[in-house]
């Protein structure tokens, strides 16, 4: 009779604790996303001056209006111009269209704040358009004519929807191509002319899309500082900057973000309430996309205007304007603070995609291995971080940690009698977490949809073989992912560097990205001011004890000498 050997069970605490341990660190990064959030919520609450009466008599009202036309106004025009340009891409061919088609997204690969400087270049007084028309008409000043203003309101919602259209485009467009061309053809069958076709059937079917879309381009144009600072309009998130760093009160500019933070949730709810109820389902058993129709004559000129001109206000004017300043400055691009200011974009910007990334695809796998209720439930509200304005999380991550940087150096001090200084609020790290907490959402979206894909039985055949957590997510979904993870990589690099507020708010002394060193040359003139009030020289870590609303007193100081 053969005996059988019973091997000894495992303690239960082992049992538990791998699933527990990833369980514990997905709730973790979550409460390190969402607590920026939460922190001006609480500053907000709990002030150490409360000026609620007198941002409510004096300048929150300017602020707010303003801030719902812009936002309102470049929603709505990029909802027409990116809703128009997909549809004549989607349906249509006439000249150029193919390269239209891709040429059409390049205005997201430059900050609408730079656009805002080109058209300032380009129509300002002394700009080649005023001089041009003075030499032919013969006008010796500005009292001989009318020339709109350019540093203003309307101009700021041009250059904002000429920069952001392409996220309506994007979403208009995919949503036109996967529309079956039954729908169209039964249409065309009752007597339906093109514009009706449009508006009655295409249009209501792509609407959640065009919604999305819209309503990302109305948070980034609330996230928006660049723009608004350089047209000289006041906006909810320039005052943010003004209260903090000029009147030097953290919790008036809490107050502001909380205001900014309750606009953008409401923004989010209103457009997924919008769309409820809408369900449209394909019932045709083959799926068939919409045929393209060649446009002659004045409508394929007709179409191709309607698409080049985003294209040439978004990307042609802004980058043709950066060119030409920098062929007829070639001996610039040797200096130093470029260089380094490259190098700490680099250093940032790859840091903090690469943390982000790792991040989101360590707390997606632990949502999925642990199957508790609460990191399933905080999974989705890490997307909060991304419709958080930069100003806002640069309030709610800089007030906390200055205190934090504090204590430990307090701590530290009376125990050895070495000050350390702040080393978390004078380095790079507030900038990296910035960042990382900014755009999680893009990260965190590209793992989950890339972790969907991949069929259950995978990881559970690898289970069975003996396989670890660890080893399945490292074996098994990495090399199955890796497409997508490089997909967010990027993303969430270009977005980092592009990343104006934050910045601003959170670098150290000092230290330059490429954004902060255009908006600083831009709007900052002359540099030799800047120069000769910083020295050159800066401490590498923030002297100790400095008020949340002294984290940039060179800033400050330049602000005074352009007033």
């Amino acid at each position: 009779m053969s005996e059988q050997v019973q091997m000894p069970a495992k303690p239960a605490l082992l049992r538990v604790m791998p699933s527990n341990l990833w369980s514990v660190g997905a709730s973790a990064i979550a409460a390190i996303v969402l607590a920026p959030i939460l922190a001006v919520v609480w500053i907000a609450l709990n002030p150490t001056d409360n000026i609620w009466p007198h941002l409510l008599s004096t300048t929150l009202p300017r602020y707010l209006g303003t801030t719902l036309v812009l936002m309102l106004s470049v929603g709505v025009l990029s909802g027409m111009v990116g809703t128009g340009a997909a549809w004549f891409i989607a349906r249509y061919r006439f000249p150029l269209s193919g390269w239209l088609e891709w040429l059409l997204l390049l205005p997201l690969a430059i900050p609408a704040y730079v656009g805002a400087y080109a058209l300032v270049d380009l129509l300002e007084y002394s700009g080649p358009v005023q001089t041009a028309l003075r030499g032919l008409m013969g006008w010796q000043s500005a009292r001989d004519y009318w020339f709109p203003e350019i540093r203003s309101l309307g101009a700021a919602i041009i250059v904002l929807t000429a920069a952001l259209y392409p996220y309506v485009y994007l979403l208009a467009r995919a949503a036109f191509r996967e529309q079956s061309g039954s729908t169209e053809e039964v249409a065309m069958s009752l007597g339906a002319s093109a514009l009706s076709r449009f508006r009655r059937v295409a249009l209501p079917l792509a609407r959640p899309a065009i919604a999305a879309g819209m309503a990302v381009v109305m948070m980034e144009t609330v996230n928006d500082f660049g723009t608004v600072d350089y047209f000289a309009v006041q906006t909810l998130t320039t005052g943010i900057f003004s209260v903090w760093l000029e009147s030097n009160n953290a919790g008036g500019a809490a107050q502001i973000a909380s205001v900014v933070l309750v606009m953008v949730i409401m923004l989010v709810t209103l457009e997924k309430f919008s769309r409820r109820r809408s369900r449209f389902f394909n019932l045709s058993g083959r799926h068939r996309t919409p045929e393209r129709k060649r446009l002659t004559g004045w409508r394929a000129a007709l179409a191709l205007v309607a698409c080049a001109i985003p294209f040439g206000l978004g990307f042609v004017l802004p980058a043709g304007v950066i060119l030409s300043h920098a062929l007829a400055n070639a001996e610039r691009w040797a200096d130093p603070d470029l260089v380094q200011s490259l190098l700490n974009t680099l250093m940032v910007g790859g840091i903090a995609a690469l943390v982000t990334v790792l991040a989101a695809i360590f707390m997606v796998y632990g949502v999925r291995l642990s199957g508790r209720q609460l990191p399933r439930m905080l999974l989705p509200l890490t997307t909060i971080g991304y419709a958080a304005p930069g100003a806002v999380l640069g309030v709610g991550i800089l007030i906390p940690l200055a205190a934090l940087d504090n204590f430990v150096a307090d701590g530290i001090e009376a125990a050895t009698g070495v000050d350390i200084g702040l080393v978390l609020t004078g380095s790079a790290f507030a900038l990296i977490l910035a960042y990382g907490v900014r755009f999680f959402a893009i990260a965190q979206g590209a793992a989950d949809a890339a972790m969907g894909r991949i069929a259950p039985s995978l990881p559970m055949a690898a289970r069975s073989l003996g396989r670890t957590q660890g080893q399945v997510l490292r074996q098994i979904y990495f090399p199955l992912i890796k497409g997508s993870v490089g997909s967010a990589l990027l993303l969430v690099f270009v977005d980092c560097v592009k990343e104006l507020p934050a910045t601003l708010l959170l670098r150290p002394f000092n230290f330059n990205t490429l954004a902060t060193r255009v908006h600083d040359q831009a709007s900052l003139e002359p540099v030799i001011v800047l120069q000769q009030f910083a020295g050159g020289h800066g401490a590498k870590t923030m002297p100790r004890h400095a008020k949340p609303g002294s984290v940039e007193p060179v800033l400050q100081v330049v602000r005074q000498c352009r007033r």
